[in-house]
């Protein structure tokens, strides 16, 4: 990647991250979506899991919890064997907070605002 691309990339991926953690799931999957598209191999395959919790949380707000914890589970399930790929992105946290909300949607308990999904910088 030259120099260019790698700004332009950063640059997405802090858009998408934004939307991401302001819980604006439909644009963050729009904007992780772009970035999708741009990267292949591990990298596209965490972005896709990151996809699939943005979408999870959007039908978790429209009330579908089958669908929610399965796209979470799918999500989770790409991005916790990739963890040491470098996006700047803190993956091991990130799944450790998907994993708790996974047990949460699970089991049927009460959700927070506390447990929504949040990236955080690596």
């Amino acid at each position: 990647m030259n120099e260019e691309n790698t700004k332009s990339f950063q640059d997405s991926l802090y858009f998408a991250l934004t939307l991401f953690n302001d819980q604006k799931w439909y644009e963050a999957h729009d904007a992780f979506e772009d970035i999708w598209n741009t990267v292949d191999g591990d990298e596209r395959q965490v972005i896709q899991g990151i996809l699939q919790v943005s979408v999870s949380q959007f039908h978790l707000n429209k009330g579908n919890l089958n669908g929610a914890t399965i796209l979470l589970g799918e999500g989770l399930g790409r991005i916790k064997t990739r963890t040491n790929i470098n996006l700047g992105l803190d993956l091991e946290s990130f799944c450790k907070c998907l994993e708790y909300l996974l047990r949460k949607l699970q089991y049927k308990e009460k959700l927070n605002e506390n447990d929504k999904p949040y990236l955080k910088p690596s």
